[in-house]
């Protein structure tokens, strides 16, 4: 699992029929640190109650589309839920 924002959405007019009804989010990965972390992708929101601006964390391949309990969903990521609290303590060196 990984943790993201998300910063977008997409309508598409033609897709998949496993697609069907579900909405297709763009997500900016990020680090413990909450910094950009590689390239924006797009993600199917398995919830259903993910917007623009919300911390969420995801999974990726397979997993993403486990949630949705259809046969086969063509995804590579998955928003799974949204973060409502998110804290990194710094471990010390010993």
């Amino acid at each position: 699992m990984f943790v993201a924002k998300v910063i977008g959405h997409m309508v598409c007019t033609h897709k998949d029929d496993n697609l069907k009804g579900l909405k297709l989010l763009i997500v900016q990965p990020v680090d413990a640190h909450l910094q950009e972390k590689g390239k924006p992708l797009v993600a199917i929101d398995t919830i259903g109650l993910s917007g623009v601006g919300e911390l969420v964390y995801l999974a990726k391949s397979r997993e993403s589309s486990l949630s949705l309990n259809r046969e086969m969903v063509a995804s590579d990521a998955g928003i799974l839920g949204i973060i409502d609290y998110y804290n990194v303590t710094k471990r010390m060196e010993e």
